[in-house]
């Protein structure tokens, strides 16, 4: 075992948000590294990726995932490192990933596993633009969203681990590339790096006429994970038949009621009977599950090809997820955020 180490670290839900979560709804707990069984493997976690989706984890409403329990260790995907094996498949050194949570050992039967070229430079991608977010924006954009050559795309928080990648695929595929994100540091970015046609800072007093400005022709694909005023000021912007994949709803996870304002749901209604609009919501891994295979092979190439660039918020310090994490669903993170729980 690496270290001899004997003391696992691994934080719990200590308590259920009510709205945003805080520093108190976490509990940072020790305990003795577990030994592993026949069919088992030790799992020494390297990187722990942090996702919106944890925060309904947390909650106990009901949705498409169980909810965590109180005591429970927070739910999350992670690189990890074979550190003792008693599976015939896996050997001591080998890279996996898998679902250990925020937590620096774990046990798995193998069944939850997929195994990472050891060669990878960085391992930790496994999480981002070739792990679950990549994914979902390559699922989402492509099968749910079809965009044509000359289409335009738009895409909310697009310096983020999905859509960059989404806006990064729609110039792939021929179109013009609208991304939405916070601060001109980020907008910067999505057009100087990513390649972006244009890039609206939602923050703006003006955001709503930005973002018809640089839409001159309407809106054809929106790839949405926001929801909020951002989807409002989209929303008389979608040409007739737009395709709208809805992947989350940031903007709203910690809302303990229905939003103050008028129902807009009317609304929303009746742009969608009169633009024949498709808006499909999707789980990535239940509904596109069998896929992953194709999406990797396809985006290691484009990877490779350099016509996919990403960025990693990396935070070190596995006591330093629960911060991380309050700040990513402030929009304070830069990039897809992955906790390094230990050296690779």
């Amino acid at each position: 075992m690496a270290e001899n180490k004997t003391i696992n670290r691994r934080i719990v839900l200590n308590s259920r948000p009510v709205g945003a979560p805080i520093a108190d709804n976490f509990r940072l707990e020790e305990g003795l590294v577990p030994e592993p069984g026949p069919g088992q493997v030790l799992l020494r976690t390297l990187y722990l990726s942090l996702d919106p989706y944890m925060r309904g984890r947390m909650s106990d409403a009901r949705s498409y995932a169980a909810s965590m329990a109180i005591g429970e260790v927070m739910v999350g995907g992670t690189v990890s490192q074979v550190a003792v094996s008693r599976h015939p498949d896996y050997q001591p050194g080998d890279l996996v990933l898998g679902s250990s949570g925020w937590q620096e050992y774990a046990l798995s039967d193998g069944t939850d596993l997929v195994r990472i070229d050891a060669r990878m430079s960085r391992p930790s991608t496994a999480l981002g633009v070739l792990g679950m977010p990549g994914f979902t924006a390559y699922m989402g954009l492509l099968d749910i969203g079809q965009p044509q050559a000359g289409e335009t795309v738009v895409v909310a928080a697009a310096s983020g681990a999905v859509g960059s990648v989404v806006g990064q695929i729609a110039r792939i595929k021929g179109c013009r590339a609208v991304g939405i994100a916070g601060g001109a540091e980020k907008c910067r970015f999505v057009v100087d790096e990513l390649g972006f046609d244009a890039c609206v800072d939602h923050r703006s007093s003006d955001f709503q006429q930005q973002l018809a400005a640089a839409c001159p022709k309407g809106i054809d694909v929106y790839f949405e994970s926001v929801g909020g005023r951002v989807f409002a000021a989209v929303l008389p912007l979608l040409n007739v038949k737009a395709r709208v994949p809805l992947c989350g709803l940031i903007a709203h996870y910690n809302e303990t009621g229905l939003p103050e304002g008028p129902d807009r749901l009317g609304l929303l209604a009746r742009h969608m009977l009169v633009k024949r609009i498709k808006m499909q919501g999707f789980i990535i891994f239940e509904d596109y599950g069998p896929r992953y295979g194709e999406f990797q092979s396809q985006m290691s190439t484009w990877l490779k090809e350099g016509r996919v660039k990403f960025r990693e918020d990396i935070v070190d310090g596995l006591e330093n997820a629960p911060e991380a994490f309050i700040g990513l669903l402030e929009g304070r993170n830069f990039g897809k955020l992955v906790i390094r729980v230990a050296g690779d």
